[in-house]
C-alpha cells in the first residue's frame, strides 16, 4: 500500500482555497439574497386581488419613500392598496421570516443541533395557548380582542421559555440535553392545554385555527412598528454574538477553551432567540420550515461559521417567507403556514438525502 505525501504547505494553501470558495459563494448568497428581496418586494405589492402595474407600483413607492416624482399618474386608491394594504404586509412577511431564519440558525448552532428549529423549547406551544386564552375571554370589540390574542401569544410563548430553562437547570442531566427534553415535555403539557382550550371556544375555533396555520390577514404598520424592533433588535444582537455561537459548534467544553462565557452566553442566545420568535409568532401565528430549512441549507453551502451564516439565513428567510405569502395570497388567500409546509417539506427531505449520500452543494 503506498501513500501519497502532500507537499510542505499544501494543507494550508487547500484550506485558504476553500474559504476563499467559501466567501466567494456567501457573496454571491447575498447579492442573490438582495436582489430576491426587491423582486419580492414589487411583487408581494403587485399581485392580489387587484393586480397593479410595475410602473405604477415603483412610482409609488419611489415617490412615498424616496420622494421621487417619475410622471406616473394613479388614483387614490391605487395608492391607498400600496401603502396601506400591501407594502406593510409585505415588510411584516419579510420580518418575520428574518426573525425566524435567524432564531432556527441560533438554536441549531446553539443545541449542535440541525434538526432544531425556533419552536424548539415550547415556544409555538405557549404562543398557540395564549392566543386561545384571548379568544375564551369574553372582550368586547374584534379591535381589542385582536391585540389581546397577540398580547397574550407573546406573553405565552415568552412564559413557556421562561419556564422551561428554569425546569431544565433542576435536572442532573447535562444542561443542552435537559433543555431538550424539558421542553418537549413542557411543550406536551402546552399542547393539552390548547386542544382544551379549543375543545371550549365554540364559536371562536375558527380564530384559533387560524392562528396556528400563520398568516398576515390583518397586518398593518402599527403591529409592524411594535414587533419590528424586538425582532430586529434581538436579530442584531445575535449577530454580533456570532463567536459566541462559534464556539458553542465545538462543544461547550472547546467554547471555554476559547474565552467565551459559555453559561452567560448560553443564556444571552437563548433569551434573545425565543425573544424574536415570540415577536414573530405574536403577530404572524405559527408558520413551520422557515427556520428549520433555510438554516441548514445555507450551512451547506457555506459552511458553519455563524458570522455567515446569521446574516445570510436573515436574507434568505425574509424572501421565502414574503414568496410564500404572495403564493398564499395567488392560491385565493390559503394560509401561509400550509405554503411554507408544502414548500419547506420535501425540500428538507432532498437535503437529508443529499446529506445522507455524501453530496457536497
Amino acid at each position: 500500500m503506498t501513500t501519497t505525501r502532500l507537499p510542505a504547505g499544501a494543507p494550508g494553501r487547500l484550506a485558504a482555497g476553500i474559504r476563499v470558495r467559501r466567501l466567494g459563494r456567501a457573496g454571491w448568497l447575498v447579492v442573490g439574497g438582495v436582489v430576491a428581496l426587491v423582486v419580492v418586494l414589487v411583487a408581494g405589492i403587485m399581485l392580489g386581488t387587484v393586480d397593479l402595474a410595475p410602473a405604477t407600483t415603483i412610482a409609488i413607492l419611489a415617490k412615498r419613500i424616496l420622494g421621487l416624482d417619475i410622471g406616473v399618474t394613479w388614483p387614490a386608491t391605487t395608492e391607498a392598496i400600496v401603502m396601506d394594504l400591501r407594502l406593510p404586509r409585505v415588510l411584516t412577511a419579510m420580518v418575520v421570516g428574518t426573525g425566524l431564519a435567524v432564531a432556527g440558525a441560533t438554536f441549531q448552532g446553539l443545541l449542535r443541533n440541525p434538526l432544531a428549529d425556533p419552536y424548539v423549547l415550547g415556544t409555538a406551544s405557549g404562543a398557540a395557548l395564549g392566543a386561545a386564552i384571548a379568544v375564551l375571554i369574553p372582550v368586547r370589540g374584534l379591535v381589542l380582542q385582536f391585540g389581546l390574542l397577540h398580547s397574550l401569544a407573546f406573553v405565552g410563548a415568552l412564559a413557556s421559555v421562561t419556564l422551561v430553562y428554569r425546569l431544565s437547570r433542576t435536572s442532573s442531566l447535562a444542561p443542552l440535553t435537559s433543555l431538550l427534553l424539558t421542553g418537549y415535555a413542557v411543550g406536551s403539557l402546552l399542547a393539552a392545554g390548547l386542544a382544551m382550550a379549543m375543545y371550549l371556544s365554540g364559536s371562536g375555533l375558527r380564530q384559533i385555527v387560524g392562528f396556528l396555520l400563520g398568516g398576515f390577514d390583518g397586518t398593518s404598520w402599527d403591529r409592524l412598528a411594535v414587533a419590528t424592533p424586538l425582532i430586529i433588535g434581538g436579530t442584531l444582537a445575535i449577530l454580533v454574538r456570532a463567536r459566541a455561537l462559534n464556539g458553542f459548534l465545538l462543544g461547550e467544553e472547546a467554547a471555554a477553551h476559547l474565552g467565551v462565557d459559555v453559561r452567560r452566553e448560553r443564556v444571552i442566545l437563548l433569551s434573545l432567540a425565543s425573544l424574536v420568535t415570540a415577536a414573530g409568532v405574536a403577530i404572524a401565528g405559527l408558520i413551520g420550515f422557515v427556520g428549520l430549512v433555510i438554516p441548514h441549507l445555507v450551512r451547506l453551502l457555506v459552511g458553519p461559521n455563524a458570522r455567515l451564516v446569521l446574516p445570510i439565513s436573515a436574507l434568505l428567510g425574509a424572501s421565502l417567507l414574503a414568496a410564500a405569502d404572495v403564493v398564499a395570497r395567488m392560491l385565493g388567500g390559503v394560509p401561509v403556514g400550509v405554503v411554507t409546509a408544502v414548500i419547506g417539506a420535501p425540500f428538507f427531505l432532498m437535503l437529508l438525502r443529499r446529506a445522507r449520500t455524501g453530496y457536497e452543494l
